[in-house]
């Protein structure tokens, strides 16, 4: 009976490992950053609730609420590299997803027919 106690523990111990190895193996989850342009004339980029000012390099999840059709709201590498994305488009309300991956370098997310207006902001990944 001691032996058959003995084999339980070992296989319990066996399973255990291997769940714990499947568990830290899992990718991690792509961070999620929420863009919001309109209804007035403001344009924000958050990650849980607080303005996106400094970000790490790496791939993030961009969720824009475009909710007013004159506006749209784009994603540009200003200093560092080339990259410009149009997320939505003037003419559209509703909500788009885009997965990017962020690169050292400075950023900045605006309306372009707004641009000039203000409506605009940015942030630098490092």
């Amino acid at each position: 009976m001691h032996i058959r106690t003995l084999s339980l523990v070992v296989v319990a111990a066996l399973a255990a490992l291997l769940l714990a190895g499947r568990a830290s193996s899992r990718p991690n989850a792509v961070p999620t950053l929420v863009g919001t342009t309109g209804p007035s004339f403001t344009i924000t980029l958050k990650r849980a609730g607080k303005a996106v000012k400094t970000l790490k390099p790496g791939t993030y999840r961009i969720v824009v609420n475009d909710k007013a059709s004159i506006h749209n709201f784009v994603l540009e590498k200003s200093k560092g590299g080339t990259f410009e994305r149009s997320i939505t488009s003037v003419g559209f309300v509703g909500t788009k997803t885009l997965t990017v991956k962020l690169t050292k370098g400075s950023w900045e997310f605006y309306c372009r027919p707004h641009e000039q207006a203000g409506m605009k902001g940015e942030f630098t990944v490092k």
